[in-house]
């Protein structure tokens, strides 16, 4: 059976350590002659993730292995979220989407939310957009509340880069976004006691 991507992750995920890096680009000059700075923003942001599982025996390594080799190097792609933020802080009701087609930036109007709800999502939440291939993973800036026609406003970052359509759904729990592999290196460590050490690093796909 083919190869098909985005893969997701092997069903038993035990990190020892993991680190999420958002990162940004702006550029700033500095004169030479006054040390006023100027600032630019711009378009690029996006997630890193670097993650060590535990050490573990071969009948769990193996599928974390084969689900490795089978990303190719940077070739394949895989679903990936925080694993501390599978569940939203906020309430989080509702059936939410987005509403109105043709948005991008940092600012999604969504609608579908139990209405008039306080902190009906909570910063630091993260939110799926898109799914499969096109799911991208972004987190709350600010509380959000719900008005009495169940709408709310989503401060997020990453900025949204490729518009959703409208009524597509707003993912809360266990979200997700699609990632590569940092490298084309795929290492892992052989230990004692016919045990295995596996790590790896990746980049969102903007």
């Amino acid at each position: 059976m083919p190869i098909t991507y985005p893969l997701s992750l092997p069903n038993t995920v035990d990190y020892r350590d993991a680190r999420m890096t958002a990162r940004t680009v702006v550029g700033v000059t500095r004169s030479p002659f006054t040390g006023a700075q100027q600032v630019q923003k711009h378009q690029g942001q996006w997630w890193e993730f670097e993650g060590s599982l535990i050490t573990m025996g071969r009948d769990k390594a193996e599928p974390w292995l084969a689900f490795i080799l089978s990303l190719n190097g940077r070739e394949g792609t895989f679903l990936l979220g925080d694993p501390h933020g599978v569940a939203p802080q906020g309430s989080a009701g509702g059936s939410p989407v987005v509403k109105g087609a043709n948005q991008t930036g940092g600012t999604l109007v969504t609608d579908g939310w139990t209405a008039s709800q306080t902190g009906i999502l909570k910063a630091g939440d993260y939110i799926q957009l898109g799914s499969s291939s096109s799911a991208r993973l972004h987190k709350l800036l600010s509380d959000a509340d719900s008005n009495s026609s169940g709408e709310a406003t989503l401060e997020i970052y990453p900025e949204i880069k490729t518009a959703h359509t409208d009524n597509s759904s707003v993912i809360t729990a266990n979200a997700c976004g699609v990632f590569k592999l940092a490298t084309n290196e795929m290492p892992f460590s052989l230990m004692q006691a016919r045990t295995y050490g596996i790590s790896f690093a990746a980049v969102g796909v903007v």
